[in-house]
C-alpha cells in the first residue's frame, strides 16, 4: 500500500504512478518511473490530472522527494496526457 501525494488516499502500488528524481547534468529532473524500479526516493500519485493538480497546489512532490524549491511537473503532465489518449 502506498499513499498518493495528491489526494492522500492509500491505494495499491499497481494503481499509482511513481515519480523519481533522475540526475541530468548538473541538476536533477523529475521523471515518471513507469516500471517502479528506478533507484532513489519516490513519490506516488494516482495517474490522474486531478491528483497531479492537488499535489502541485500543495507542493507535495518536492516535499515527498525531500528537495528544496519547486519542481517542473511538465513531464508528468505530458505523460498523463499521452496516457489518456
Amino acid at each position: 500500500m502506498r499513499t498518493c501525494v495528491g489526494c492522500r488516499e492509500r491505494d495499491q502500488r499497481s494503481a499509482l504512478l511513481r515519480l523519481v528524481l533522475e540526475p541530468s547534468g548538473r541538476e536533477e529532473v523529475l521523471a515518471v518511473d513507469v516500471r517502479g524500479c528506478l533507484p532513489g526516493r519516490g513519490a506516488w500519485i494516482h495517474p490522474t490530472s486531478a491528483c497531479l493538480a492537488l499535489a502541485e497546489r500543495r507542493r507535495a512532490v518536492p516535499r515527498a522527494l525531500r528537495v528544496t524549491g519547486p519542481l517542473d511537473l511538465s513531464e508528468v503532465r505530458d505523460y498523463l496526457e499521452q496516457r489518456d489518449r
